[in-house]
């Protein structure tokens, strides 16, 4: 059923009108929000998951390569010296981490 009620159309109107800028204001403020919090983290010098990542990768393949070298080195030390001399134990034990 149907009205021809003009008061009731502007009524409709308006709260059809105020709840558009209701939503409106609703994004203005989370974007706000989230903009403000991006510059907040910002400040404290964050990384990023993908920074992070790619650090600890290139942090990994730096120590296999160290570790590929001391190798080397032992071996090669070891060559010209008297096989009864044992090679200098690590002062730093490498850690291990649990995989996921």
């Amino acid at each position: 059923m149907q009205t021809d009620n003009k008061l009731i159309d502007d009524f409709v109107k308006m709260i059809n009108s105020a709840a558009g800028t209701l939503a409106g204001m609703g994004r203005e403020a989370e974007s706000s929000l989230r903009d403000k919090a991006k510059d907040f983290m910002g400040g404290m010098d964050f990384v990023s998951r993908e920074e992070f990542e790619a650090v600890k990768e290139m942090a990994a393949a730096a120590r296999e390569e160290a570790d590929a070298l001391k190798a080397r080195v032992d071996t090669l030390e070891g060559g010209g010296k008297s096989p009864a001399r044992k090679p200098a134990a690590s002062k730093t034990a490498k850690k291990s981490t649990p995989s996921k």
